[in-house]
């Protein structure tokens, strides 16, 4: 009976949100992933905004401690356990900032050489990204501001190839022969089974490889989504828009 309840309420709500979203005059997505899911769901096209990271507080410290890090909350969709099972396999150093429902099952399946740390400031945050030897990102997200702080920092992203990540990191192209060429835009590698096996393969192909990557190269990728890179972008459209509403030519 609840099951049916709630399927007659979803059903109602899906119907309700593309009849209202009709009225909507522009549509603006936060990655390319999200402006074709607009365009799948409403059938409308949608303008791309990506949001900022703050390059003035996140910076490169140039070290690094030798551990990998994740900065998430402990939720099942955010697949931290994936990164857990991972680590436990290769026995390499991983810290995990962040607190949620999953952080007693996480807390059980962590070995030793795994270390959560439970929710912490963002100047801890910071600490961790400048002395981390690269950020780990198993989840699917619309976009996600996690790998372009790690980035701002001058760290490389190990991620989940699907979603946001596809977008705001460059992966280590191993089909070029010349060194600097692989290694001229590189930001992070992705693996493409969201597994435990699939990322732990890629850990270890990133340690043979961690020398082909230029913190300078992956700081200015992240310079590339700076806030005032945002403000201007944000400014010109809502101007743009304003102007087309004031004239009559606003409506889709």
């Amino acid at each position: 009976m609840t099951r049916l309840a709630t399927s007659l309420v979803l059903n109602y709500l899906r119907k309700w949100d593309v009849t209202n979203c009709k009225r909507v005059d522009r549509f603006v997505g936060i990655s390319k992933y999200i402006v074709e899911r607009i365009k799948r769901n409403y059938n409308r096209d949608a303008d791309l905004i990506y949001p900022p990271v703050d390059c003035s507080y996140f910076k490169p410290g140039l070290s690094n401690e030798g551990f990998y890090l994740m900065v998430s909350p402990l939720a099942p969709n955010k697949r931290v356990d994936i990164a857990v099972e991972a680590f436990n396999k290769i026995n390499l150093p991983l810290i995990v900032i962040g607190s949620g429902q999953d952080e007693k099952k996480l807390e059980k399946m962590a070995g030793k050489n795994i270390k959560l740390m439970g929710w912490q400031s963002d100047e801890v945050v910071r600490e961790h990204y400048v002395n981390c030897k690269a950020l780990i990102f198993p989840g699917v997200e619309d976009f996600g501001i996690v790998p372009l702080e790690a980035q701002a920092c001058g760290k490389p992203v190990i991620a989940y190839g699907v979603g946001g990540a596809l977008e705001t990191i460059v992966p280590l192209d191993e089909n070029m022969n010349d060194e600097t060429e692989r290694s001229s835009h590189a930001t992070g590698m992705f693996f493409y089974e969201q597994t435990p096996e699939s990322l732990s393969q890629t850990v270890i192909r990133f340690e043979e490889v961690l020398d082909l990557f230029n913190w300078q190269v992956i700081r200015k990728n992240a310079e590339s989504f700076d806030r005032t890179i945002f403000k201007e972008k944000i400014k010109k459209y809502i101007e743009k828009e304003f102007n087309k509403f004031k004239s009559g030519n606003g409506a889709s």
